[in-house]
């Protein structure tokens, strides 16, 4: 039994709206943490793009299963973010040529960071938090009578 017995399609209908309104908006924001991050503090224009690219992933991953319990969807996100962090330690010309196109290089990335790995857990952890308070604004306690 999960955190959804019970709820109505009304509501996972609602929370998966929810969801894909999360990601929209983190989108804009991790890119522009690189566009212009010149303009904001160091640490947050060094950390924030991975950061939130982790949070975007955890919300892709629960609005296309919005019954997925947090927790399955955290380590979901946290182990896809860590492989594909992992992958950017393999160089051949095929998986280059995906990296340089602009979609390629923003999901594949181009170097391999241990920092990066840190990035996700904070963006889960995050994601995480942005998922209780989703959950609850999707489906607000039910008054007994």
């Amino acid at each position: 039994m999960n955190e959804y017995s019970g709820r109505s399609a009304t509501e996972l209908t609602r929370l998966r709206w929810l969801y894909i309104i999360i990601t929209l908006a983190v989108i804009p924001l991790g890119l522009g943490s690189r566009r212009y991050g010149g303009h904001l503090p160091a640490f947050v224009a060094t950390y924030a793009g991975d950061t939130l690219w982790t949070v975007m992933f955890y919300f892709i991953v629960v609005s296309l299963a919005p019954r997925l319990a947090i927790r399955r969807a955290a380590l979901t996100a946290l182990a896809a973010s860590c492989v594909i962090e992992i992958l950017q330690l393999y160089h051949a010309p095929w998986i280059d040529s995906i990296r340089a196109t602009t979609l390629g290089g923003l999901a594949l990335g181009f170097t391999f960071l241990w920092s990066d790995m840190v990035c996700y857990t904070v963006g889960v952890l995050i994601a995480v938090v942005l998922d209780i308070m989703a959950r609850r604004i999707a489906a607000p306690p039910r008054i007994s009578e």
